[in-house]
């Protein structure tokens, strides 16, 4: 399933390099960006609350789902941030949605994309983006250094997603000031927090805002990433398809 994301990936970056021009002088004259990393860190564990349609191995979340509305849910729910998954093929996403969440609530949005190319950071920015995520498995050193900087230009920040220590490295080594953990595997799909748990040691001490992605459903989860030192959790499934989104993101908010 990833090689088949992935290859979809690199036609719509493909495209979108030869807007490069284009998304740049769009993204200078978009709104101010908002600190995506400063809405993180507090005295409660952040939850950015996701924008997701559909997923691979589920299908079809939330058929009637109203990105602006819902995310005003979240934002009800004390979420620090906003994740929209803009991914069309896999996902059912697009850059609609994400606009529609800007223009809704005062919170920071992510742009969650598989994104292998500069002009995509620029394309997210000029559609009101505040971070774009960047994965470390999908991409060489040469485009994770390109991604991070390209953030860095347009004046938001990359997440920076990892799933061991030598991805870790890596992102450390590409100058990633946010870091997420991502405890599904993007290979079978599968989650489990022990991942992010395990990762967490070699988290300490490097100064980067922590984020734990994916497996976290309920207070239980969230206590996990925070007693392991997570700054943030993203969550997605378990927010898009909550019968009350705000209560869900309100109970994930647990005191460290």
């Amino acid at each position: 399933m990833l090689s088949e994301i992935l290859a979809a990936a690199r036609n719509r970056a493909s495209v979108a390099a030869g807007r490069y021009e284009e998304f740049r002088s769009r993204a200078a004259q978009a709104p101010p960006p908002r600190d995506f990393a400063a809405a993180l860190p507090g005295t409660h564990l952040g939850v950015i609350a996701e924008i997701k349609r559909r997923s691979p191995s589920r299908g079809i979340l939330a058929p009637a789902l109203d990105p602006g509305r819902t995310a005003g849910a979240y934002a009800t729910g004390g979420a620090a941030a906003v994740s929209v998954l803009t991914e069309p093929e896999f996902f059912g996403g697009s850059l609609d949605d994400l606009v529609a969440v800007r223009r809704a609530v005062e919170m920071p949005v992510l742009r969650k994309d598989f994104l292998l190319d500069p002009s995509q950071v620029f394309q997210a920015r000029a559609a009101g983006a505040d971070a774009v995520l960047v994965i470390v498995a999908a991409v060489d050193d040469g485009q994770l250094v390109e991604l991070v900087q390209a953030a860095e230009d347009a004046g938001i920040v990359a997440l920076v997603e990892i799933h061991d220590a030598q991805e870790l490295d890596r992102a450390l080594t590409a100058g990633a000031r946010l870091v997420g953990v991502n405890n599904r595997n993007l290979e079978t799909f599968v989650t489990d927090l022990a991942v992010a748990e395990a990762l967490a040691p070699a988290l300490a001490g490097t100064g980067v805002v922590t984020i734990a992605e994916s497996g976290v459903a309920n207070p239980d989860g969230a206590t996990r990433m925070a007693a392991a030192g997570y700054d943030a959790i993203l969550v997605g499934e378990a927010a898009v398809t909550a019968n009350d989104p705000a209560a869900l993101i309100a109970s994930l908010r647990v005191e460290p």
